[in-house]
């Protein structure tokens, strides 16, 4: 018999609704899991919300504070979907109460927070894990077969990015994310992680580095009573200032030698949601953006030096890792939701067997370590060595 994993999620904005949703479809799409789950109880302070999430989503229970979720005793995991400022107390207590933890990036708006946070679950001895999901998407994960079976021979050169237009409008409210107190860092922070995060998993650790940042929107109108994040401001209206980065790069230097750029940007016009990776090696190459998620381009040298040479375009579908589960066939699409679903599978499996998720809050250590490393080159102007930042004592 299938154990039943007892769910709890704080906070119920877009991102507790897209957990809930994904968990709540595994039993559809993956009839050979390891365990069930139970909606036992959402926690978020809007009383709109609490009520889509027992009558809309199937929640046991809803309440109005986080503390409510992790004391329950019905749950065994604690998903934290709430603003960046409030992860590090609600998945430390999660922690210090057995439940295994699943925190939305970043665990933490700054680097201590992310350390902390982990320090407080190994010590615990709990399950984590983190929401890097476009690790899941299913030619990423054929992208790293490939490398791994050395197709792509030695990598020489990785070129990472997450371009997103969410912060390009001036007019847009000065909402917390876009202060430090409440977000903590930018771009860096937010999204940026994963297209270093990606790196990780495809080509391995970085070791140096060089960086820069820059602020390009420095005032944004304050927001309204009853306002929401999406809301815009009038040109008349009180303005205040952003604290933290729209925009992060970096020149570095990986453990096996290649060399590697990154870029992300909140305020750039024209990427709408631009999460891709290039990666070039000695016998061939691969690009892959998540706006076309489901294509990726290969190019492999024909040892012969007869074939036409050039990219080829291939199209995700039911032969690479996870698509079937959605879809048969080529070319037929699936989509970002469906990635929340692929990571709560394999988290929640790991949680089933009691085994650690990868990736868990030791990759967001990872990041947060180069992050570490980041931000002291942007101060500095020089290149700075990336050094783990870990509490090794927990």
């Amino acid at each position: 018999m299938r154990p039943r994993l007892g769910l709890g999620v704080v906070g119920f904005g877009w991102m507790g609704q897209a957990h809930s949703r994904s968990a709540a479809r595994i039993s559809s799409l993956f009839p050979d899991r390891t365990f069930d789950v139970d909606l036992v109880v959402c926690g978020d302070n809007v009383a709109g919300r609490r009520e889509q999430a027992t009558d809309g989503f199937g929640f046991r229970e809803s309440v109005d504070s986080w503390h409510g979720v992790v004391d329950h005793s019905d749950v065994d995991v604690v998903y934290v979907t709430a603003p960046n400022m409030l992860h590090e107390e609600v998945a430390c207590a999660a922690a210090s109460a057995g439940k295994a933890v699943f925190c939305e990036k970043p665990v933490g708006g700054k680097p201590d927070q992310t350390v902390r946070v982990d320090a407080a679950a190994r010590r615990a001895g709990v399950v984590t894990g983190v929401g890097y999901n476009y690790r899941w998407a299913p030619l990423v994960q054929h992208a790293k077969q490939l490398i791994e079976s050395g197709a792509l021979g030695e990598i020489t050169n990785y070129r990472g990015r997450f371009f997103s237009m969410y912060g390009a409008d001036p007019m847009g409210l000065l909402s917390w994310r876009f202060l430090v107190d409440e977000a903590g860092h930018g771009v860096s922070s937010d999204i940026l992680s994963h297209a270093v995060d990606l790196a990780h998993m495809l080509v391995g650790p970085i070791t140096s580095v060089s960086g820069t940042q820059e602020t390009f929107i420095k005032e944004r109108p304050l927001p309204r009573a009853g306002g929401t994040h999406y809301d815009r401001g009038r040109p008349d209206d009180p303005t205040g200032a952003v604290t933290n980065e729209d925009y992060a790069a970096a020149m570095v230097v990986f453990d096996n030698g290649a060399r590697g750029t990154f870029e992300s940007s909140r305020a750039i016009i024209g990427p709408e949601s631009q999460m891709a990776f290039d990666v070039y090696g000695t016998k061939g190459a691969l690009r892959w953006n998540l706006e076309t998620m489901n294509e990726m381009d290969v190019f492999l040298v024909d040892e012969t030096g007869t074939a036409p040479r050039g990219y080829t375009k291939v199209y995700a579908g039911d032969r690479y890792p996870f698509h079937g589960h959605f879809v048969p066939g080529d070319a037929n699409s699936i989509g970002y939701e469906d990635l929340k679903v692929i990571e709560n599978h394999e988290f929640l499996t790991a949680v089933a067997a009691g085994e650690q998720h990868e990736p868990g809050f030791a990759q967001a250590v990872e990041y947060v370590s180069f992050q570490h490393a980041w931000l002291r080159s942007c101060e500095s102007g020089s290149w700075e060595t990336v050094t783990s930042i870990r509490q090794e004592d927990a």
